[in-house]
């Protein structure tokens, strides 16, 4: 491949595809290198199950994508719809109504009886803060945009969930709706900053609700290239990237890829205590997922959760905190927590007229093997009665399938590594500019660095602002 690019970028997950969108803006010729077929990482789409039923292969709600500074910025440039449910999330529990948790804060407080003052008082004012928080947050080493409000949520943020859900409410659908919340992050829930992703979370459905992209969250992948193209950016698929060596020669590369990859193709170029330091990196749990095209609606028993484009099954608070810690501690559990997404709630145009297409994962040990597809689709069925006879066709993706297909997901775990209080900073190193190698021009732009998880592109944003103003000093220097 031709030399003559100021900046490659290997890997077009959503980091990927902002890093490489943010150098072609400051004038770079750039080039994007992916290795699979289709753009896009876990933003691809595919007909899993059967024709005309369009699953997302890993991410569908995106409430990161449109609160983060990355993308906010050029969102409106990108020509995608988005389809946002009545309700952001439902969180159904037994024998009793389920917990909405609805785009405003204070209909969604007023469902919580006893506990709503304490809802505003935790989520509502996450959620009034507003985007200089979400700032603050998504880009914890700057200078915070909003301190006086991130010293407020970082009191209770800091908290386990199990003791914030504890102290802050009195009832179990508040106590189990924050749990539902919290176990998005992967970790016991009775860890550390775990309280803080649960109300993160639930504060985005009130300030920016949990849209989907119409026509499935490749189009967002797609989009992103289409920018880049435009300007004068090359982008390339099925291209996998072995060794460095392989690279057309520029002044930046960004590589998005976690720390085990980037040891793979960097190898002896990087110096020894650094890769004994990547070598560290400790990778969180992975998913079992489940893909199902179905002929109708899932029924579920309160029929409000049927507005509900994500569903958090576990029952109660204490059901779901023994369940992840189950799997931390490397188990399987028999009633696991499911996240379940009905995409067609908000987007009928995901499957034929009056079908439905429908996603779920349970958290599993990295690199298990197990199938839990009798478990999930139990979960299920405890909230939906009849679920299993909707079923058309199945598709189920463990932990090795999910590497197969995107070599970023070790074990299984989508999250780029765990996101413990260890890691939330020290990613995949402890460095003001963890992005960065030491080796010149070479940066890691994946997951793996900071904010972490979800798809918000700022590892791609903050590794590309890096390297623009490294490449800045060094002209100066002449």
């Amino acid at each position: 491949m031709a030399d003559g690019f100021d900046a490659v970028v290997v890997g077009s997950g959503p980091n990927g595809l902002v890093a490489a969108v943010t150098m072609a803006e400051a004038g770079r010729r750039v080039l994007l290198l992916e290795a699979a077929g289709a753009f896009g990482g876990g933003l691809r789409t595919d007909e899993l199950t059967l024709p005309g039923f369009r699953h997302d292969v890993c991410a569908t709600v995106l409430p990161l994508t449109v609160a983060s500074p990355a993308f906010r910025r050029i969102i409106g440039e990108l020509g995608v719809t988005w389809a946002h449910p009545r309700v952001p999330a439902a969180h159904p529990l037994d024998k009793r109504p389920a917990v909405l948790v609805h785009r405003s804060a204070e209909e969604t407080a007023l469902g919580l009886g006893r506990d709503a003052a304490a809802w505003r008082a935790t989520v509502g004012a996450t959620a009034r803060a507003g985007d200089p928080l979400v700032d603050t947050l998504l880009a914890p080493l700057s200078v915070p945009r909003a301190p006086l409000r991130a010293a407020r949520f970082g009191a209770f943020g800091v908290l386990p969930a199990t003791v914030l859900a504890r102290t802050a409410f009195r009832t179990a659908g508040a106590r189990a709706a924050l749990a539902g919340m919290a176990a998005h992050s992967m970790l016991d829930l009775r860890a550390p900053i775990t309280g803080g992703y649960g109300v993160l979370l639930a504060a985005l459905a009130h300030h920016v609700g949990w849209p989907v992209v119409r026509g499935g969250s490749q189009r967002l992948a797609d989009a992103l290239v289409g920018r880049l193209r435009e300007l004068g950016g090359e982008a390339v698929t099925g291209h996998r990237v072995r060794d460095l060596g392989e690279v057309p020669r520029a002044r930046s590369v960004l590589l998005d890829l976690t720390p085990r990859q980037v040891l793979d193709v960097a190898g002896d170029r990087l110096p020894p205590a650094y890769r004994r330091r990547l070598d560290r990196f400790r990778y969180g749990p992975g998913v079992f997922k489940l893909d199902w095209a179905l002929s109708g609606p899932v029924p579920w028993t309160d029929p409000a959760v049927g507005d509900a484009a994500t569903v958090h099954l576990g029952g109660r608070l204490e059901e779901i905190a023994h369940g992840e810690a189950e799997v931390v501690r490397g188990r399987h559990p028999e009633r696991p927590y499911v996240l379940v997404v009905q995409p067609c709630v908000a987007d009928p145009s995901r499957a034929p007229a009056g079908r439905h297409v429908l996603w779920a994962y349970c958290h599993v040990p990295n690199g298990s093997a197990v199938d839990m597809t009798e478990a999930v689709e139990a979960q299920i069925e405890r909230f939906a009665p009849g679920f299993r006879d909707l079923v058309l066709a199945r598709r189920a993706t463990d932990t090795a399938a999910l590497e197969a297909r995107n070599a970023n997901l070790v074990g299984g775990d989508i999250g780029g590594g765990s996101g413990d209080l260890g890691q939330f900073l020290g990613r995949p190193v402890l460095s003001a500019h963890p992005w960065a190698t030491p080796v010149r021009g070479l940066y890691i732009c994946s997951a793996s660095t900071p904010p972490g998880p979800g798809v918000h592109g700022m590892g791609g944003w903050q590794a590309a602002r890096l390297a623009l103003r490294r490449e800045a000093r060094a002209a100066a220097r002449g």
